[in-house]
């Protein structure tokens, strides 16, 4: 079995500190997930406030309230619901990783997806539409870099194995709370028709 020979990320601030520690979940989703959580709906609803009858958008304050509230809870239910997943995705590749190892990687993965809707400071689809792919091959290069040292993979081929697994699983939750903000975005908006 080939041992996996990945470039290190240690030069990165705080990752060896981040993969090596023992942090609690709790303490993980208070400290991490959920202020981190907060930027996308915060920014969707600035960008939807400040210039989104320009894009088109016709939503009012409480309507983007809720589309952001909807999403803000999908964002911190999907950290758990992931973190199960990748624990059980670990017994394809024989390993039993710890709810904390999983719960770790579920909220380190998408943190460039979390700093991407930043960019919506910026008015452009261009630049919003490149910083939301540029947030996603990130992410993707957070599994398959992060996933040794965090679930203790040492066999390429299981590492590899076990990413696509967590990158398709990871890809399904994205999905899913993209339709469950769409049809929030529905409901609103055609409560917005029935009161004219």
């Amino acid at each position: 079995m080939a041992q996996l020979h990945l470039p290190r990320m240690s030069h990165f601030l705080g990752w060896e500190t981040l993969t090596h520690s023992h942090i609690s979940v709790l303490k993980l989703f208070f400290l991490y997930a959920l202020p981190l959580s907060v930027l996308p709906p915060v920014m969707i609803h600035y960008a939807g406030v400040t210039y989104g009858q320009h894009a088109g958008m016709v939503l009012n304050e409480r309507q983007l309230q809720t589309i952001g509230f909807v999403f803000f809870i999908a964002e911190l239910a999907m950290t758990f619901l992931v973190a199960y997943v990748i624990q059980r995705l670990g017994e394809v590749v024989s390993i039993k990783p710890s709810f904390e190892d999983a719960y770790k990687l579920a909220v380190v993965v998408p943190t460039p997806l979390w700093i991407a809707p930043l960019f919506l400071f910026i008015p452009s689809v261009i630049v919003n539409v490149t910083a939301g792919a540029a947030a996603m091959v990130l992410s993707g290069m957070l599994i398959f870099f992060s996933l040794p040292s965090i679930l203790k993979v040492e066999e390429e081929g299981h590492a590899m194995l076990l990413s696509g697994s967590i990158l398709a699983a990871g890809m399904v939750a994205w999905a899913a709370m993209m339709y469950l903000t769409l049809l929030t975005w529905s409901f609103v908006t055609s409560n917005l028709l029935l009161m004219h």
